[in-house]
């Protein structure tokens, strides 16, 4: 078994693609509008989906915004230095929530983006790459 995707509803699919490819680094995977239910799927990852986890957006033709869940807490997305990638986002238009830096009783270095929905998106740095 493997992770395959995290998905999220989305208010503004153009808005949200184009943050998730632009300012993420993401790549659009596929896209498909189901006509019957009134709704688009769209798949962003940083590699295929045969090898990856992804994300999958959900966009509700007649919906604009959404509630956030109690459920839910953040996608989390490894990078090589935390604060070269605040940088990166921030300069692309990006909005970073909380500043690189330490976690709050430990030493790992985190930081948090907000996406145009407001979901969290949590930058670790890859100690498998380091």
């Amino acid at each position: 078994m493997r992770l395959l995707h995290t998905m999220l509803r989305v208010g503004n699919l153009d808005e949200s693609i184009k943050f998730y490819r632009d300012i993420m680094g993401m790549k659009l995977l596929r896209q498909h509008d189901y006509e019957s239910g009134r709704f688009t799927l769209a798949f962003l990852g940083y590699g295929e989906e045969k090898d990856n986890t992804v994300l999958e957006l959900t966009h509700n033709w007649d919906t604009d915004s959404y509630e956030k869940g109690e459920g839910f807490g953040h996608i989390a997305i490894a990078v090589d230095d935390v604060y070269a990638a605040c940088e990166k986002i921030r300069e692309a238009g990006g909005t970073i929530v909380r500043e690189p830096g330490p976690m709050k009783h430990g030493t790992t270095v985190l930081a948090f983006v907000e996406d145009p929905d407001g979901y969290k998106i949590e930058l670790l740095e890859d100690k498998h790459n380091a």
